[in-house]
Parts: structure tokens; sequence; C-alpha cells
């Protein structure tokens, strides 16, 4: 866990992302070894990790903001939608069995590995207005989609405002923001159906594990911060397809663990 922390947390602040697409498969094969019940053990993985992002995400956030890249109004239109999503999406997720949820998971993880891999960086003109029918959409489906896979939408906010001509610090500081919103009410919701549906997993607070959560959260945020700050000084572009490589074979992994189940 401390070890995947530190991966998760500078990942989290170098592309405005949560550090779940990290997170959760460590959580799922740890807690797969340590023997809990099957039926369960992603939707663990998946709460626990949006209980990790809410303070990373706020570590990074800052930090974003100390270089001006959080564009506020951007944060509070889709803010809104995204919430909306989440709580859809968390439903969702709940009423998914374990070998549906690590399918679903996989193939969205694909489809961001693909992106990764293929993007080509443009020189960002002025940023385009976005208006309110694209923030009701993709903010309605980042928080949706984020949902089942316990991620904070900068995955997909992020490449969103790059589209919209946001020069990348602004896209990768304004995702992180919205990452908050996202992992704050993802987590409340994880937390509440697995109470509501009683899965008694030792040392868990519903579908949130206390000791992981204690784990990830102290290194997370620190490598967060380093994180955010290093996304200013360097080329992203080699590490960009280094984590689409990455992310290529976690979801390879995650796909052949569904037949498992």
């Amino acid at each position: 866990m401390a070890a995947s922390a530190v991966l998760s947390g500078f990942v989290a602040g170098l592309f405005g992302i949560g550090g779940g697409l990290i997170t959760v498969p460590v959580l799922f094969y740890i807690f797969s070894s340590a023997g809990l019940d099957q039926t369960f053990i992603m939707h663990l993985a998946v709460g626990t990790s949006f209980a990790i992002i809410i303070p990373t995400s706020i570590i990074s956030t800052m930090t974003h903001i100390k270089f001006k890249g959080v564009d506020f109004g951007i944060v509070k239109t889709f803010g809104i939608f995204a919430i909306i999503g989440v709580i859809l999406g968390t439903i969702f997720a709940a009423s998914l069995k374990t070998a549906s949820l690590i399918l679903f998971f996989s193939i969205i993880t694909m489809f961001i590995a693909i992106y990764f891999l293929i993007v080509i960086e443009k020189i960002n003109f002025a940023p385009r207005k976005i208006n309110l029918i694209y923030r009701t959409i993709f903010g309605f489906l980042s928080g949706f989609l984020s949902a089942p896979m316990g991620i904070a939408g900068g995955i997909i906010n992020t490449p969103i405002l790059k589209i919209f001509g946001y020069p990348i610090n602004v896209a990768i500081g304004t995702s992180a923001a919205i990452g908050f919103l996202i992992s704050l009410i993802g987590a409340i919701g994880f937390a509440t159906s697995g109470s509501y549906l009683n899965i008694n997993a030792p040392l868990s607070l519903g579908f949130v594990n206390i000791p992981a959560f204690l784990i990830f959260v102290p290194i997370t945020t620190f490598m967060a911060k380093i994180g955010a700050k290093t996304v200013h000084k360097v080329n992203k572009k080699l590490i960009g397809k280094l984590f689409g490589i990455f992310l290529l074979f976690v979801s390879c992994r995650l796909f052949y663990e569904y037949f498992s189940f």
C-alpha cells in the first residue's frame, strides 16, 4: 500500500487526476489476497479510493491555485452536473456484481490508455467558451463514469478542457478542483451504500476501508504536491506515453481477472 501510494499521489498531482486508476487495482489485489469476501472487494476498492482522493485532490488543487492554474468559473458549473452524475453513478455501481464492476473498470481504462498513447499535443489557442449544454453533458458524464471506477474524473475533464483551448496547466488544475467534488460525493455514496447493504467488511465504513485510507492519505497528499509542482517544470509527453502503457497493462490484467469471477 505504501509503495503504490507514492506512485498514486505523484501521478494525481502530475496529471490532475485522483490517482484512482492506480489505487483501485492495487486495493483490489490487496483485499483479494487478504481473503475478503469476493462479492464486494471491487466495491470496497472503489469506495476506499474515493476517500483517499479527497485530501489528495485538496493538496493538488491548492498547489495549482498558487500557479494560477484553476478556472473556478468552470469548476462551479461542471461541478454541479458532475455531482449529479456521481450520485446516479454510485447507485449504478452499487447494483453491479463484482465481475461486472471489474469489466466496466477494465474497458474504460483501456479507452483511457489508448488516449494517452495516441494523443498529440497541440499548441493551445485562446480558450473557447464552453456553453451550458456542453457543461451539462460533460460534467454529468465525468461524474457518472467516475463513480464505478473510483476516480476523480480528471482523466476525462483534462482532455475536454484541452479540446476547448485551455492551457494544459489550467486544464489539469481545474480538473483537480472538480475532482475534489467528485471524490467527496463518491466517498459518501459508497460509505452509505455499503452500510445500507450491510456488507460487514472488517474495519470498514460501508465500502470504505479505514486502514487502507490511513496508510494511503499521508503519502498521497505529500506526493500529490510534488506532482503538481512538477507538471509546471517538465515535458509531460513522454510521461503521458508511459502512463498509457501502464494503464494498458492494468486494463488487460483486470480483464483477465474478470473471467475468474
